[in-house]
């Protein structure tokens, strides 16, 4: 079936566009509640933990989330600012029946949306969705007055989640001495993350620290990722760091100011697997780039590709048996440390690896080359174009030409209203000119 509501990564839209509204959230919490009713089978009261970015929706949203599931049974337990991961951690620690993230993770303020997880921290299924999904359709009932769940907030949320970050590197592993540029995107890393690592030892710069509600992700964070760049060249740093809005991606910078990205992020932990405890295999996604998969062939590493979205890059990981595994934009998932993707911890595994290493950022990666990789966002409403005749003709040409030194990706997303065109070759004037040109014809095929 196909889904209504739900993408790539929960539901996510325009705020005050359908199904983006206060009162959609009050029938989103209601059906989730109920829909957790029927899976999980207690004598005890179901309990639901919420947290939330810091956009200026998210009050609203809280609240109305709050009311749909308490009419439900449900009790709820509110965390305010705090990243996604990290409400997937204290959902596992509290052993609380699932969590709730209202957040749009690396888009506007103007956006907003809600992930969810189970009880084990990990994302709902798509069976899970749809059932969701299906009784959103149904009128909402409340149950009875003594039957009503309770709402309250826990406290001592943000000492449970730095705790958690600093238990998951070596009791003897510290950042003395080390100079580090901190952006927190404005969102919700920006009062944990200078915390966590000041405490660790490092010297710290920070920037995106100040959210006032609009200006997540705004300039800062690691989708607008040249305002660290600058930071790390214009102060004597080691490396930097850039969260997204929601915590749950991280990319670093080197000394000179490169971006170092998810693909080569996961490179690094592989490298230090293998040189430690040893490494089977890695799953990447559909987007990986090409020169991963071939560093890894090199290293007799095993590498799979899942869809895109960190959830379905866990279930290959689960499938598998394998602890690691992530996406180029950053998500990076330390299976033998937890759950999802979490930016912190991810950025703490990468220097607990630099120093098992003992080899600078930037030398760390020198075995992977990139391809070139061009990405082009076609706007389009509607996946038809998928299955287009004159499309899928293009497609074949362009991968003929290309041979074993190149790849051709075009999926729509499950975030935005775009089909992503993604072409990689040997130099980047091939690539570039073979993703501009499959563009065209998209654009033509959608208007």
């Amino acid at each position: 079936m196909n889904k209504k509501y739900f993408g790539t990564d929960g539901i996510r839209g325009e705020v005050g566009n359908p199904p983006i509204t206060p009162d959609f959230m009050l029938k989103l919490g209601w059906a989730f509640g109920n829909v957790l009713s029927k899976k999980i089978s207690t004598k005890e009261k179901l309990e639901v933990i919420i947290g939330k970015d810091t956009r200026v929706s998210g009050y609203m949203f809280e609240s109305a989330l709050e009311a749909g599931l308490v009419s439900s049974g449900v009790d709820v337990r509110l965390l305010g600012p705090m990243p996604t991961p990290a409400v997937a951690t204290i959902t596992c620690m509290l052993k609380a029946s699932a969590g709730i993230v209202i957040s749009a993770s690396h888009n506007a303020y103007s956006d907003n949306g809600v992930k969810f997880f189970g009880k084990d921290g990990e994302k709902i299924c798509d069976h899970d969705e749809l059932a969701i999904e299906a009784k959103i359709e149904e009128k909402l009932v409340t149950v009875s007055s003594d039957s009503l769940g309770k709402a309250s907030r826990i406290d001592t949320a943000d000492e449970m989640y730095m705790n958690f970050c600093k238990s998951t590197v070596k009791n003897n592993f510290n950042l003395h001495g080390v100079r580090l540029a901190l952006d927190c995107a404005n969102g919700a890393t920006y009062h944990l993350a200078p915390r966590i690592f000041d405490e660790m030892g490092a010297k710290i710069i920070s920037l995106g620290i100040s959210p006032d509600g609009f200006n997540i992700n705004r300039d800062v964070g690691s989708t607008s990722i040249s305002a660290l760049v600058q930071t790390v060249k214009e102060n004597d740093v080691d490396l930097g760091i850039a969260f997204d809005g929601d915590g749950d991606r991280v990319l670093f910078v080197d000394n000179k100011g490169d971006v170092i990205d998810g693909d080569q992020l996961l490179y690094l932990l592989a490298l230090k697997k293998q040189r430690s405890d040893g490494i089977e295999g890695v799953v990447g996604t559909e987007m990986s780039n090409l020169g991963l998969e071939n560093a890894f062939r090199d290293m007799k590493i095993n590498f799979c590709r899942a869809k895109v979205g960190d959830r379905y890059v866990k279930q290959m990981m689960r499938d598998r048996r394998w602890s690691l595994g992530g996406e180029s934009s950053g998500h990076i998932i330390c299976g033998d440390v937890t759950t999802t993707g979490d930016g912190i911890v991810a950025a703490l595994q990468i220097l607990s690896a630099l120093d098992f290493l003992g080899l600078s950022l930037r030398d760390s990666v020198k075995g992977m080359q990139k391809h070139p990789q061009c990405l082009i966002n076609v706007p389009s409403s509607s996946s038809s174009v998928m299955e287009d005749p004159s499309i899928l003709k293009e497609i074949k040409i362009v991968r003929e030409k290309l041979g074993d030194n190149g790849r051709v990706l075009l999926r729509p997303s499950g975030t935005e209203p775009v089909v992503r065109v993604m072409v990689e070759a040997e130099n980047a004037e091939e690539a570039r000119f073979a993703c501009e040109q499959l563009a065209k014809k998209i654009q033509a095929a959608c208007s």
